[in-house]
């Protein structure tokens, strides 16, 4: 990964549930459950980007101690419960990016501010007037920083089982910090993944 050291073991999954799949714009990264190092340990990260020049995602499960309203006070109406700044990754960390949740039946290509990502998640920019968007979206999640891949590097890290991929659902975007979006998300999955989800972060308290 562009953005952290690489674990000294790659984890692995189960003989019988593969962690390879296509992954696009609107997949989910799952961390693998062996996987100790702090920055990703049992992270689920959002694909916004996967194309020629690399993949960019954010982690949507990192909650920092900023308030919204203390960083970029216009968006804090809109922005999802709790109203925090979520750390999106380890790259750039001192630059803003904005997610958001197109209410059902709006056509996103009549909105000004936003760009598509994938079906009713959207890309918003955050120099728009959040007025403008209030009534079409279901919130936004605003993220410091990102995680990054150059060419390739993803699958070499998918070919050593270090991520599962999965479908994201447009509201896991802005589930609140106190639910496990990680075990949530493998429960969703076919068997016998969802046996992950009650795996200890730490096994030593097992």
């Amino acid at each position: 990964m562009a953005s952290t050291d690489e674990p000294d073991e790659t984890a692995r999954w189960t003989d019988d549930a593969p962690c390879t799949g296509r992954v696009r714009a609107g997949s989910l990264l799952l961390s693998s459950t062996d996987l100790s190092e702090p920055t990703f340990r049992r992270t689920v990260i959002y694909i916004i980007e996967h194309n020629d020049a690399g993949t960019l995602g954010v982690v949507v499960n990192r909650m920092s101690q900023t308030a919204v309203h203390n960083l970029l006070p216009q968006w804090s109406n809109l922005a999802a419960r709790p109203r925090a700044v979520f750390i999106g990754g380890p790259v750039k960390q001192d630059a803003a990016l904005c997610l958001g949740v197109v209410r059902r039946g709006v056509d996103t290509d009549r909105l000004a501010g936003v760009r598509p990502v994938d079906g009713r998640v959207v890309l918003v920019d955050l120099d728009s007037d959040p007025a403008d968007l209030h009534e079409c979206l279901d919130g936004v999640r605003i993220f410091a920083g990102y995680a990054g891949w150059s060419l390739g590097q993803l699958e070499d890290e998918l070919a050593r089982d270090a991520w599962l991929v999965a479908s994201a659902l447009p509201n896991d975007l802005l589930v609140p910090a106190d639910r496990d979006l990680f075990a949530t998300v493998l429960r969703r999955q076919p068997w016998p993944l969802p046996l992950l989800a009650t795996h200890p972060i730490d096994v030593d308290r097992n």
